[in-house]
């Protein structure tokens, strides 16, 4: 059985860093193209970053660039967003998901991963 496990959310001040991960059990994380998407009140989930299968490129949203990085370990079988000079506006659910095709738009749409976590919250908060 194919599952996502995320971890690493919590309360965090404005500046702080979070590292979040997503665990894979059932399958071989290698073998998917992996995106974090994040879930905020009142808004749709927005695809914040993702690393190719094929060939690890990233991706990453331009609210997010330069703050966090994504990457994988492959012994582990374990992907990472590391956030960094978090602000009030990255509250929200982020959730891994997996896309075992190869292909996908960017930035990426949850339309084209098949494979979801049940999310890890984050709040930025003073």
């Amino acid at each position: 059985q194919v599952q996502l496990v995320e971890s690493g959310g919590g309360l965090v001040q404005p500046g702080g860093s979070l590292r979040l991960f997503c665990a894979a059990s059932g399958f071989t994380l290698d073998s998917y193209s992996i995106g974090w998407f994040r879930h905020a009140p009142g808004k749709e989930r927005e695809g914040v970053s993702c690393i190719s299968k094929t060939d690890g490129s990233t991706y990453y949203a331009d609210s997010v660039k330069g703050r966090f990085t994504i990457s994988r370990d492959s012994v582990k079988n374990t992907v990472y967003l590391q956030m960094n000079s978090l602000k009030t506006k990255n509250t929200a659910v982020y959730y891994c998901a997996a896309n075992s095709s190869g292909y996908y738009l960017l930035p990426p749409v949850p339309y084209e991963y098949e494979s979801w976590g049940q999310g890890t919250r984050v709040t930025v908060s003073s």
